[in-house]
């Protein structure tokens, strides 16, 4: 798929830019009259720059080792040839926009230096020039320091346009608006449809899970959306930070705070998950409370009382701070002082392609007006709190946190909460664990609490609603289908096969009364001998009948034996033909007689037995040739395999299928080329899989077991030897599948078993991360291309 821009869009914002930037120039940009922005090499961290989303904005992609030079009348871009011929078609689109020319430099290698000079002559072509930069930003690669060194000794007067591009960026347009609210769309559901549940099943079955390993699991949802049934595409989504579980005595509200090691625990857990779609970012958080005491359930609910009127506060026109008040005054209200104290020094900021956006904060001192299409996370938190009746260390202190992002209504209505579908009231973030001591069902069995009451009848969970449908329930419906389908596939095939064929890889095959071994009867080979012979080049056994060599299409032999006489040394050959009412020469000849048994005798014993072993030889190498030949018949052809210019590899991996072939089998090399994977092994050996052909694709780690697996379902079978297949699946042993027997037990301190466990061990990890990266980058090359 070809990549564009978007002219529509980009000329209504390099408008917009040009706009601001000249209406508002002595305000919010510093008196800055041109502007430089670069962003340098890519990275693969997750990184929130303004100058990146200035690309972002303008174009809908990022574009490394670029720069931009903005004056009144021109924009210069240095950038690669690529780019360059990717931005050619937007000079037209900025003339009528914004009535500005637009100047395409590229990058000639070995003359950055007198081409990046070119670019600081622009700007001091301009009387008085303020440049403006973006201070804070740090880039890396060779034209990001080659760029700052020169800014820095031009003697140009630079100012921080941070402040400006804030601006520019505070209002989102209403397409900006709805990746926002997808995104928020899928933070909620996500907290909702799986980490609740998550939460639910660990704390009812009372498992062990460390608090990084539930990250990485909702993080694996996040980024495939079609888990949780949420129909957004992958390629567009993503996470905003890592998915952030705190619980046990340990809690973090910073935003840079990191899940530990330490195992979930059934006190109060905070979760808090960010996602992006289109680069546009959304954040929720919630508090669980498992047997929560009185206080507890006034302050969560004195905390949730303060963001909904931090939230209504946040209206077209009115301070930001006002959000901030009007949540310190509810918890006065609710007589909560003490949350007042601990509450966090803000309250939110604003958000868009930048998840913090610094300019915009809930505070106390922040004057600026509210504008409509602004999008805030309100997020109340307060920690350092004790519970007097603990008995557990780990329950003494906790945290609450409640967090949404939200969006700035017109004509005076209080801000739009995008994350509704994650449920924040009382009765749906409380449980108790059932401890009584008649239970039957087991200890700490999970119950939910609602309106401060125990429900009664055992176990209740959300999941227990009659309208839900569990994720084993939608399996089986799945499999009910599947089963209905492949129901109905097997009677065509039998139906086809009754009336006179045999499925679709049959009908593509040889018409059994159209085959000829010999076109005329001088192609029949002159023996001297009468005496059964087989053709193989001609497919075909030669029968004396009555001093005539015949001609035998193998295609209508069914059997053949020979049975050696008792006296003597001779022999009976026999030879079953193909007979019957069914039979496609008969369905097509009726008149004719149709031969079922030849005999023939022959005092030579061996050659018989040897003539038997050549037709039996032969009727099934061509069976063997006719099913792989209809089985190619029904094939897709695929695409040419294009050699990319970064090949990823990874070494001696083995296939399934196996590639057939002759000799002792070897390992091969997986190859990620530009449009598909390339297996080969040291013998010639391999197969081609299109990315455009794979429907869905699994990688395995060798965690429990002892091989680490990439697995391809297919769309179209392709041919692998001559088996037709839909699944290719390449594997690596990551232990040795052998045993020692040296006929005694071996003890578990012994030092020679400890290092062979060692081994084993780095061996599986170096195994695992050779295939993490490798899925990793393809993973990367397929949503940058396709």
């Amino acid at each position: 798929m070809s990549v564009e821009i978007n002219k529509e869009t980009f000329g209504r914002r390099i408008k917009k830019l040009y706009g601001t930037w000249k209406e508002k120039r002595s305000d919010v940009w510093e008196g800055a009259n041109t502007l430089a922005v670069l962003v340098g090499g890519t990275s693969e961290d997750l990184r929130y720059l303004k100058s990146i989303s200035l690309h972002l904005w303008l174009f809908g992609y990022e574009l490394p080792d670029t720069l931009m030079v903005f004056t009144d009348k021109v924009l210069h871009i240095y950038t690669s040839n690529k780019k360059a011929q990717l931005l050619e078609p937007l000079k037209d689109t900025i003339q009528q926009a914004a009535s500005v020319s637009l100047e395409l430099t590229v990058r000639a290698k070995g003359q950055e230096e007198q081409q990046l000079s070119a670019m600081l002559d622009v700007l001091k072509a301009v009387d008085d020039a303020k440049v403006g930069v973006l201070r804070k930003e740090a880039h890396t690669g060779p034209l990001a320091e080659m760029w700052a060194a020169k800014l820095a000794e031009s003697g140009l007067q630079t100012v921080d346009a941070t402040p400006g591009f804030a601006h520019l960026f505070s209002v989102k347009e209403d397409s900006e608006i709805l990746n926002a609210k997808k995104a928020a769309f899928l933070a909620s559901k996500v907290m909702q449809n799986f980490v609740v549940e998550k939460i639910e099943d660990i704390i009812d079955k009372n498992k062990k899970v460390k608090h990084i390993k539930l990250s990485e699991m909702t993080e694996e949802v996040i980024t495939d959306p079609p888990k949780i049934g949420v129909k957004l595409k992958q390629e567009n989504v993503d996470i905003a930070y890592p998915p952030l579980f705190q619980s046990g005595g340990h809690y973090d509200l910073k935003l840079n705070a990191a899940c530990d090691d330490n195992n979930l625990h059934d006190g109060v857990i905070l979760v808090s998950l960010g996602t992006r779609y289109q680069s546009y970012c959304a954040n929720i958080a919630r508090t669980y409370i498992i047997n929560p005491s009185k206080t507890q359930e006034s302050q969560y609910n004195a905390l949730l009382a303060a963001q909904e009127a931090a939230i209504a506060a946040l209206k077209n026109g009115a301070p930001a701070k006002a959000s901030m008040e009007a949540a310190v005054k509810a918890l006065q209200e609710k007589n909560h002082p003490e949350l007042v104290e601990k509450l966090n020094k803000n309250i939110g900021f604003a958000m868009g392609l930048e998840f913090r956006e610094g300019s915009n904060v809930l505070n106390m001192k922040n004057d600026k007006p509210v504008q409509v299409g602004q999008v805030f996370t309100v997020s109340l938190g307060v920690s350092s709190l004790e519970r007097s009746d603990a008995t557990d260390d780990r329950l003494k202190v906790y945290a609450l946190q409640i967090a949404d992002t939200v969006v700035v209504k017109p004509n005076g209505e209080p801000a739009e909460n995008m994350c509704t579908q994650a449920a924040k009231t009382w009765d749906k973030v409380s449980y108790i664990l059932n401890d009584d001591e008649d239970q039957e069902d087991g200890p700490d069995a999970l119950e939910e609490v609602t309106n401060g009451n125990v429900m009664g009848g055992g176990k209740k969970l959300r999941s227990d609603d009659p309208n839900f449908k569990s994720n084993e329930l939608l399996r089986r419906e799945k499999q009910e289908d599947l089963l209905k389908q492949k129901n109905e596939e097997t009677l065509r095939r039998l139906t086809a096969q009754a009336s006179g064929g045999s499925g679709d890889a049959a009908s593509k095959g040889r018409v059994i009364s159209q085959v000829q071994a010999y076109k005329t009867v001088q192609e029949v080979p002159p023996l001297q001998n009468l005496q059964v012979t087989v053709d193989s080049q001609r497919e075909s056994v030669l029968v004396p009948i009555y001093g005539v060599m015949v001609p035998l299409h193998i295609t209508t032999v069914r059997n053949v034996a020979h049975t050696t006489e008792v006296e003597g040394n001779g022999a009976i050959i026999r030879i079953s033909l193909n007979f019957g009412t069914t039979y496609e020469p008969a369905q097509k000849f009726p008149s004719l007689v149709f031969l079922k048994d030849l005999s023939f005798r022959t005092s030579d014993a061996k050659h018989a037995q040897r003539v038997v072993q050549e037709i039996k030889l032969l009727r099934s190498t061509t069976l063997q040739k006719d099913k792989e030949r209809a089985e190619r018949a029904t094939l897709v052809a695929q695409e040419k395999l294009i050699r990319g210019k970064r090949v990823f590899r990874l070494p001696d991996l083995w296939v399934r299928p196996t590639l057939g072939g002759k000799g002792r089998k070897v390992p091969g090399t997986l190859e990620a080329h530009q449009n598909g994977f390339r297996y080969q092994n040291p013998k010639g050996e391999g197969l081609d899989v299109m990315y455009r052909n794979i429907r869905y694709a699994f990688f395995q780690p060798a965690e429990n077991d002892m091989i680490t697996i990439v697995h391809f379902h297919l769309i179209n079978p392709i041919m692998i030897g001559n088996k037709k297949t839909k699944d290719v699946q390449f594997y690596c042993e990551v232990v040795d599948l052998v045993q020692t027997l040296d006929g005694g037990r071996r003890n578990m301190y012994d030092p020679d078993e400890i290092e062979e466990e060692q081994r084993e061990r780095e061996k599986r990890n170096k195994i695992n991360a050779e295939f993490n990266q490798f899925v990793r980058r393809v993973q990367e090359h397929w949503e940058r291309e396709f």
